[in-house]
């Protein structure tokens, strides 16, 4: 009897072995790494980064039940970043995501096996990160942060909010080809609607501040700052100038104008991180980079601040103001 009662115990914990075994499988720890070129306490940094934990979450990945997130910031300096992406590498991930162009190129330098999704990048192709944007052929997939077409619309809305402009500085990031390659575009649109355009190369500080302030001793002068890491990391430094000098300038994404900026036209940055969550689960589900496409933005925003508007003594166009998403008060 007693054997009989072994037996019957015996095979009902074998059957139940498979159970066990798929439980675990399903809550097996998954880890994904995060690099960010820009700092720790920028805070739209931080509600993009909660957008993309709330999908993940949605999509069934709870943070310390069955994935860990390890994250690296570079604070807007190269070597920080270069130096994090290794560390990262090293980590061995089951996924990365990286937020920017630099901190994407330096992370597919420090691993071309770990899977990385980048986000909120101008130019992959341009920069090496894939071959294709239909099939990116490596480790390396994401989200284009917009197509240059779009570049040209910064000029074109710094003339419609301020008619009187005839100057602009476009400050850019000259040792990236997207810094290159949206000033290229905005010097190719700027004489159709009037402006003549310079460049300010975002760098140190100090530079920045004396050359807007060389740039605003000359009448009828306007900022254009394009899109990039070194824009996110200066953003406070040129909002600050362009209110000094009270020179209208146009911005990249509407975190700036939430910021104390004039005025964007850019992709929804919190969109890209959500697309970029569910990208992020398809690869813990087994596919790879190198045939999942790079999306384009689907959703742009303009977003325009009334109250710098009244300090700078600007009336901005009811036309705009009706395509605007967003016109904060």
């Amino acid at each position: 009897m007693r054997r009989r009662q072994f037996i019957t115990l015996l095979g009902g914990a074998a059957a139940a072995w498979p159970l066990v075994v798929r439980a675990q499988q399903v809550e097996q720890m998954r880890h994904i790494g995060v690099i960010f070129g820009g700092p720790a306490s920028d805070s739209d940094i931080q509600a993009r980064l909660a957008a993309f934990r709330q999908v993940l979450q949605q999509l069934g990945w709870t943070e310390g039940r069955n994935v860990r997130t390890e994250s690296r910031w570079g604070a807007g300096n190269a070597d920080n970043t270069r130096k994090y992406a290794a560390e990262l590498a090293a980590l061995t991930p089951d996924v990365i995501l990286a937020n920017g162009d630099v901190a994407a190129a330096q992370q597919l330098q420090a691993t071309r096996t770990v899977p990385i999704v980048f986000v909120i990048v101008p130019d992959p192709v341009g920069a090496g990160l894939v071959n294709n944007l239909s099939r990116p052929g490596g480790n390396a997939t994401g989200f284009l942060q917009f197509e240059y077409s779009l570049t040209a619309k910064w000029p074109e809305l710094l003339k419609e909010i301020a008619p009187g402009v005839k100057r602009a500085a476009v400050l850019r990031d000259a040792a990236t080809t997207s810094g290159i390659g949206q000033f290229a575009v905005i010097q190719y649109v700027a004489p159709s609607v009037g402006v003549e355009v310079s460049p300010i190369d975002l760098r140190d500080p100090g530079e920045i501040e004396r050359a807007v302030t060389a740039f605003a001793r000359s009448p009828d002068g306007g900022l254009i700052l394009t899109a990039g890491s070194l824009s996110a990391v200066h953003r406070n430094l040129v909002t600050t100038l362009a209110a000094r000098h009270k020179l209208p300038t146009v911005y990249s994404n509407g975190d700036f104008v939430r910021g104390g900026g004039l005025i964007s036209y850019g992709p929804n940055l919190i969109d890209q991180y959500r697309r970029a969550a569910a990208y992020v689960d398809r690869i813990l589900k087994g596919e790879k980079p190198a045939d999942m496409p790079v999306q384009a933005p689907t959703k742009y925003e303009l977003v325009v601040n009334l109250k710098i508007a009244k300090a700078l003594g600007l009336d901005i166009p009811a036309t705009v103001l009706a395509r605007a998403e967003e016109v904060i008060e």
